[in-house]
């Protein structure tokens, strides 16, 4: 199995990435979602959550509101770190089970906004990095979180700049130039992929420049 770790910062593109990948044959996973999963009530984390930041983070049905969560932690470093410190252990179990259920053959992509500030990137054997411009980025996240130009700046800045991702990728894709041209370079590299997971003559994540051509 070819182990692909899928990131970049917020708002570059990743979910269109991943959308094509998985169109194209790849098996994905978004750690998003399994985030979103892993603080529902009745789970570890949920609690945890609650006694760390108390009951102001949850809605009227106990679930966590996650916008007054963020509006808590993108505002103060150690509390956000405190928070992945709740999260991100549970996140990486939910990974591990779902390789486990994986076709030894497959091409399996894990798409994580945070593997390389968290270290996880190394558990992979391909790592690929999505970024844009960063007035694109701002642009884009501003529209689709609803997020003021300052609240947007600070989301983003809460993040590794992506010209420090880019070190550790095997493969970058640049979605500045829109959908078709995104599109083009994501089947670009399925095919390296392809022949990733047919060599498996991986060598360890992060010791490789990013290639070019597959941007």
């Amino acid at each position: 199995m070819l182990k692909v770790g899928l990131t970049g910062g917020i708002a570059t593109g990743k979910s269109y990435v991943v959308s094509v990948l998985r169109e194209l044959g790849c098996e994905t996973l978004d750690a998003d979602v399994v985030a979103h999963q892993a603080i529902e009530p009745g789970k570890p984390a949920y609690h945890d959550i609650v006694t760390e930041f108390g009951e102001t983070v949850l809605n009227a049905d106990s679930t966590i509101n996650r916008p007054a969560l963020g509006a808590i932690v993108f505002g103060d470093e150690a509390k956000r770190q405190r928070l992945n410190a709740i999260v991100h252990p549970r996140v990486f179990e939910a990974q591990a089970a779902w390789l486990a259920t994986l076709d030894p053959s497959a091409i399996a992509v894990v798409d994580a906004a945070l593997m390389i500030e968290t270290g996880s990137y190394k558990r992979f054997d391909k790592v690929v990095v999505v970024h844009c411009t960063p007035a694109l980025q701002l642009e884009r996240l501003m529209a689709r979180n609803q997020l003021t130009q300052a609240q947007a700046e600070a989301r983003i800045a809460a993040q590794m700049p992506a010209a420090e991702k880019v070190k550790v990728a095997d493969y970058t894709i640049e979605t500045s130039l829109g959908f078709e041209d995104t599109r083009r370079q994501t089947e670009a590299l399925y095919a390296r992929l392809v022949q990733d997971a047919a060599t498996q003559g991986v060598q360890k994540t992060g010791q490789n420049a990013p290639e070019e051509g597959v941007k």
